[in-house]
């Protein structure tokens, strides 16, 4: 008898739990959102959209599914023209390291090229749509000379500097040919790495990579031809393979990172803030980009 006050309280108790349990559920069903409360083997989706500025997240997210045990397998979605070198190479490499651990597919929506290719390079399995714009595999930099402008308005710009070279790139004067060479083997040696990288995931010879690394776009069709990508898909088939290679049977359980399923005005504002941050930085000097300039 003396234990039926603690058995009425651990059955409250449950009965609480579970309550709130299922409420998250079917909020997060009504949303449209997949849930991590999601009972059994699940897919990781992890998404990758505009340009690409910072690898924190992404990384962080790409550690956290690799973690669970309960997913089986990830799948990166990928709508990105690029970005900077730096985060690409970072985010490349932990999904490389990621993929070491559980499967990785890649899932591209209308563009993943540059930067967004490079970030898909080393997954298990890529899957394009027939005409998602691919490739342009390249680097790029970009500098604007306001010299004739500021000489127009009456200014005039006065450097102090430790080195001839350390003003390169300088918007009010005229690149010389001796720093154009130095910016030119630069970009030609991040150029390699990113020849390299994709020869190495794709399980390519290098050779054959550099013959179609010379900036150009594909599409999704084309670029399968290539061997560029495994397969065609939307998302859907993409995760439908991921459940495949990570051994689960059925309709696999889908799970976004906390917050990070975008609703449809957020997409739209994202979109918009993308494309103004790449239009300002075309507009100034800015550092070695795996960046697709069609992208605007």
């Amino acid at each position: 008898m003396k234990k039926r006050p603690f058995l009425l309280a651990s059955a409250l108790l449950t009965g609480i739990f579970v309550f709130f349990l299922a409420l998250a559920v079917t909020v997060a069903s009504f949303m449209g959102r997949p849930t991590s409360f999601a009972i059994g083997d699940k897919i990781g989706v992890i998404e990758v959209y505009g340009v690409i500025a910072d690898s924190r997240q992404v990384i962080e997210q790409l550690h956290d599914f690799r973690d669970n045990d309960s997913i089986k397998a990830l799948v990166l979605r990928i709508d990105s023209p690029g970005g900077g070198v730096g985060p690409s190479q970072e985010i490349h490499d932990e999904v490389k390291s990621v993929d070491s651990v559980k499967p990785v597919v890649v899932s591209m929506g209308s563009v993943a090229a540059s930067g967004g290719y490079y970030i898909a390079v080393p997954a298990r399995e890529i899957i394009a749509n027939p005409g998602t714009i691919i490739g342009s595999i390249g680097v790029i930099m970009e500098f604007t000379n306001f010299q004739e402008l500021l000489e127009k308005i009456g200014l005039n710009s006065v450097i102090v500097k430790s080195g001839k070279y350390k003003d390169i790139g300088s918007p009010t004067r005229e690149m010389t040919a001796a720093e154009q060479e130095i910016l030119q083997n630069l970009i030609d040696d991040v150029h390699s790495q990113f020849v390299s990288s994709v020869a190495d995931g794709r399980k390519m010879n290098e050779e054959a990579v550099r013959t179609i690394a010379d900036g150009r776009i594909f599409s999704g069709r084309m670029a399968m031809k290539l061997g560029l990508v495994d397969g065609m898909g939307n998302l859907e088939v993409a995760i439908r393979r991921a459940a495949e290679l990570g051994g689960i049977d059925g309709e696999p359980n889908v799970v976004y990172p906390p917050g990070e399923k975008p609703r449809f005005i957020d997409l739209f504002i994202e979109e918009t803030l993308n494309r103004l941050q790449f239009a300002l930085q075309k507009e100034r000097t800015v550092g070695l980009q795996y960046l697709w300039p069609g992208f605007n």
